[in-house]
C-alpha cells in the first residue's frame, strides 16, 4: 500500500525483453533506499513494482504482459521520468489516500492552463470509471493522490500547486499526455458491498444467463 505522497522522481534507464514480457531498470534519483530488499514494492508512476535487483543507485522489475496492457508502462522508453513511492510502514504518515499501486484504466490530458500560481488540468477517464470519479474525491495519477476539483461526465479537473509541479512528472504533462488512473479504493469496495447476493453470481454474458432468462433449453 501507499499514499501517494511522491517521494522522487525517478527515470528509466534500460527496458529488457525478457520471454514476452519485460524487465525495466529504474535509477531512483534521490529516493532513499536504504532499508529496500529485494522482494519490497515501489511505487512507479502508479504502478506496484517488485524489486527484484537492486544495483546501487535504482532498481530493477519485471513486467508483465498484463501491466504492460493496462498501464502506460508499454509506451515508457530509456528516459522517461517516473513518479516513486516506497510502501507504506506501520510508522508511515499517511498524507494523501490509500493507494494500492494497481492501475484502472489510462486517462488522457485535454486541456493545461495557468491560475494563479497553479496549474489547471482537465483530464478525460475512460468511461467506465467515471462513476467512481466525485467531486472533491481523491484520485490517484501517475501514483500522486489528488483531489478532484469538479467533474463533467467523464472529464475531471485538478489543481495542481507549484511544489506538486515541481516534485513529481506532472509538470511535464502536456495536451495528449497519456496518465495511470487509480480511483479511491473505498468506492470500488462500496459498489461491491451495495451489489449485495448479486456479487456472488457471474457477471457478464453467460449460458447459465441466457437459460435463466428463457433463451436456451435447460
Amino acid at each position: 500500500m501507499f499514499t501517494g505522497i511522491i517521494e522522487a522522481v525517478g527515470e528509466i534507464a534500460a527496458i529488457e525483453p525478457r520471454g514476452g514480457d519485460v524487465r525495466i531498470r529504474v535509477k531512483s534519483g534521490k529516493l532513499p533506499l536504504h532499508g529496500v530488499q529485494l522482494g519490497d514494492s515501489i511505487c512507479t508512476s502508479g504502478v506496484c513494482l517488485t524489486v527484484v535487483d537492486l544495483p546501487g543507485d535504482g532498481y530493477w522489475a519485471d513486467v508483465s504482459n498484463e501491466t504492460l496492457s493496462l498501464t502506460t508502462v508499454g509506451t515508457w522508453s530509456n528516459g522517461t521520468k517516473v513518479n516513486l513511492e516506497r510502501a507504506l510502514t506501520p510508522e508511515s504518515r499517511l498524507g494523501g489516500h490509500i493507494v494500492s499501486g494497481h492501475v484502472d484504466g489510462i486517462g488522457t490530458v485535454v486541456e493545461r492552463y495557468e491560475e494563479g500560481r497553479s496549474w489547471r488540468f482537465l483530464i478525460e477517464a475512460p468511461a467506465e470509471l467515471a462513476k467512481y470519479i466525485a467531486h472533491k474525491g481523491s484520485i490517484c495519477i501517475d501514483g500522486t493522490s489528488l483531489t478532484v476539483n469538479s467533474v463533467n461526465g467523464s472529464r475531471f479537473d485538478l489543481n495542481i500547486i507549484p511544489q506538486t509541479m515541481a516534485e513529481t512528472v506532472i509538470g511535464g504533462y502536456h495536451v495528449g499526455t497519456s496518465i495511470n488512473l487509480e480511483v479511491d479504493v473505498i468506492a470500488r469496495y462500496l459498489e461491491r458491498l451495495l451489489m449485495g447476493s448479486e456479487a456472488a453470481k457471474p457477471q457478464g454474458l453467460s449460458l447459465e444467463t441466457l437459460a435463466e432468462n428463457g433463451f436456451l433449453n435447460r
